[in-house]
């Protein structure tokens, strides 16, 4: 089974990207990062998907999981493993 596509928007100046970032690095989670602050674009597409404004913002595959601390809930409950290994 294949990893769905990971995409996380990110700012350059935020902690909480970091740290989901380094989650995902951790598992060893192939994902794509996109910057906000790169174009207003991103920002916009960014809002639409997930109807939050704040990063990150998490999707596996199109499944919005949320922010930083939802990824660091779903690690700690298994449903992470369980996301990124296509079950989900």
């Amino acid at each position: 089974m294949t990893q769905p596509l990971v995409t996380v928007y990110v700012s350059d100046w935020c902690p909480y990207c970091q740290r989901a970032k380094g989650l995902l690095t951790d598992k060893q989670v192939t994902f794509t990062e996109i910057n906000v602050e790169d174009d207003e674009k991103f920002r916009e597409e960014m809002v639409a998907r997930s109807n939050r404004r704040t990063v990150p913002q998490i999707f596996i595959g199109d499944k919005h999981v949320g922010g930083c601390d939802d990824l660091f809930a779903l690690d700690r409950s298994g449903e992470l493993d369980r996301l990124i290994q296509g079950a989900g």
